[in-house]
């Protein structure tokens, strides 16, 4: 008898073991990528043989900028726009039974862990191509989203279950680098008036505001030796401008008033670096040669080097 009573006491001291956490073995996505439904990435998700593990965020959640040291913090809501769902189901699951418009008939879920409560923390850093051996620069091909849970309750059919820390894990987003080729690799332009120099191409510029026009002079400068200005915040400032709608063109430049269309999309501003201007006068012609050299592009957190010796091209005048 004394055996049995033993016996029944150790199966309680057993199943009054759960602390209330989950364990990595019941939820282990560590291996396997998050990827996501969709462009507006509003519906991240893991798949794993017959279990799925969900990441709703609301629009424009995840942010394409460093966050440094600051975290972005969003509180779960399963009622909200930010949800986390686990599944078990019968069979192996696909892409289709998360993201189809009509999902399949099977598998079933057969089990779901809904997350009532905690907080989603995201941070960001960028990815930036290697150095290019030829000027130095670089380029942004990239984001990387890393994604923890803190203190996540999951409502379970057996009850709720407490993670003080459950990693979600990375999601990578790819981007294109601009290639920054004018569409007149040779010919920039000048507006006097508002002492800007600038080159284009159909949607981006690139433009020096606030123009030290003392780097005009009509001299030829001796070979090797340019005429060299610094970049600040009050002269030669570099801007670097993505735009959107209608294809860009000359008229944009120069007027009282910025057009509005096409739209301003990015704003890159120039840090660290010179402007230097190389002069060559034939006859009665005076050829400025503009080149950038070690100038840092900057927005937000995010950077990457335009180059050793990156060429705005030449403005030509009459003596």
């Amino acid at each position: 008898m004394k055996k049995y009573a033993c016996l029944l006491l150790f199966a309680l001291l057993l199943n009054g073991c759960d602390d209330g956490n989950l364990t990595v073995d019941t939820v282990d996505f560590d291996k396997v990528t998050a990827t996501n439904c969709d462009t507006t990435n509003t519906l991240l998700y893991k798949i794993k043989d017959r279990t799925s593990l969900l990441l709703q965020l609301a629009p424009h959640s995840l942010i394409n900028d460093p966050t440094l040291k600051d975290t972005l913090t969003y509180n779960i809501n399963n009622d909200g726009q930010f949800r986390v769902v686990y599944r078990a189901y019968d069979g192996a699951v696909g892409v289709p039974n998360i993201c189809g418009v009509i999902p399949p008939k099977t598998p079933n879920v057969i089990e779901e862990w809904l997350g009532t409560a905690g907080q989603i923390k995201i941070t960001t850093t960028q990815i930036t191509s290697v150095p290019s051996e030829v000027d130095g620069s670089t380029r942004i091909t990239g984001y990387n989203h890393n994604i923890v849970f803190k203190n996540i309750t999951f409502s379970k059919p057996s009850g709720p279950q407490v993670e003080q820390e459950y990693v979600f894990g990375d999601f990578k987003i790819t981007i294109s680098p601009p290639t920054l080729t004018f569409a007149k690799p040779e010919e920039a332009k000048e507006c006097p008036t508002q002492k800007q120099v600038y080159n284009y191409n159909a949607a981006f510029y690139i433009m020096l505001q606030n123009f030290d026009q003392s780097l005009f002079k009509n001299e030829a400068t001796p070979a090797g030796q340019p005429r060299v200005g610094t970049i600040t915040d009050t002269q030669n400032n570099v801007v670097y401008r993505t735009l959107t709608g209608v294809a860009l063109n000359s008229d944009y430049f120069c007027q009282p008033t910025t057009p509005t269309n096409p739209a301003v999309k990015e704003t890159w501003n120039g840090t660290n670096g010179t402007v230097e201007v190389t002069t060559q006068i034939t006859g009665t012609i005076v050829m400025h040669t503009i080149t950038l050299r070690n100038v840092t592009l900057v927005k937000g957190n995010s950077s990457f080097k335009l180059g050793n010796n990156f060429v705005l091209g030449t403005v030509t005048k009459a003596l």
